[in-house]
């Protein structure tokens, strides 16, 4: 059977291990008899495990050389309408699952757009119970950065509000084609019990994205314009910090620390 030419702009490393996409396959075991929607299956590496472990799949692709092979490859996949030739950051979930349906999120994540596909996955954390799958390593770890780290950014904390996130292993370069420069890691994130913030939700975003956007100043600095020009900023140790120094918890108490302010200067 001819293979799919993996093409540079999609972003496509095929990975060639079985053993890893069997691993891969396998952080979605505690799931089993949830929906499964696998994010570029390429030529169904992984997509394979998937359906020995049982899992309900549907497959999102972009690729129409890639949708062409799945569908001469999975012909059971495709007669059960689980091949999808699509957008997957252009795709309501919602419309895929629909009536609050939880699903899991699952692939081999194309470098290029990985954390454009973890923010479309944050759209729908009502519903999706299990995100995991391989990415570059340096994002993977920032994903799972803990407080205090580096690594830490926007993603680590807007994932970690709403998701409890392990780095599980190092995949390395040589298994792909073509190999890519970097080497990958696979993640697993799970969804914890919080269904509130505690805090207005959208000014929490907006605080953890413009901290972490001049992430070398102190808070004091970077988020002046957040808080009423009319008042002078809190005399509070949390000002002094930076972004990457902050808990999920102390992002929230900062969000509400703003609303505070803006509330009293009204």
């Amino acid at each position: 059977m001819q293979k799919v030419k993996p093409k540079k702009a999609l972003g496509q490393h095929f990975l060639t291990d079985l053993s890893v996409a069997r691993r891969i396959a396998a952080t979605l075991d505690d799931f089993h008899g949830m929906p499964v929607m696998e994010v570029g299956p390429g030529m169904g590496v992984l997509t394979q495990f998937l359906l020995e472990s049982g899992h309900d799949v549907k497959v999102a692709e972009i690729d129409t050389e890639s949708v062409e092979y799945l569908r001469r490859e999975f012909p059971a996949l495709e007669a059960a309408g689980g091949i999808m030739e699509c957008d997957f950051l252009r795709t309501d979930l919602a419309k895929v699952y629909p009536d609050g349906q939880k699903f899991c999120v699952i692939g081999n994540y194309p470098y290029n757009i990985s954390s454009q596909i973890f923010f479309h996955v944050l759209e729908y954390k009502d519903q999706v119970a299990c995100c995991s799958g391989m990415l570059q390593r340096e994002v993977a770890e920032r994903l799972a950065a803990a407080p205090g780290t580096k690594a830490r950014g926007i993603l680590s904390v807007l994932l970690q509000a709403w998701y409890d996130v392990e780095y599980l292993f190092t995949v390395s370069e040589h298994v792909f084609n073509p190999p890519p420069k970097v080497k990958s890691g696979v993640i697993k994130m799970t969804r914890n019990g919080v269904t509130s913030l505690g805090c207005d939700e959208r000014l929490f975003k907006t605080v953890v994205k413009t901290s972490f956007g001049q992430r070398r100043k102190t808070l004091r600095n970077s988020l002046r314009g957040l808080f009423p020009a009319s008042v002078p900023l809190p005399d509070h140790e949390i000002m002094s910090l930076r972004p990457e120094q902050l808990s999920v918890d102390r992002f929230i108490e900062l969000t509400n620390l703003i609303t505070s302010y803006r509330t009293e200067a009204q």
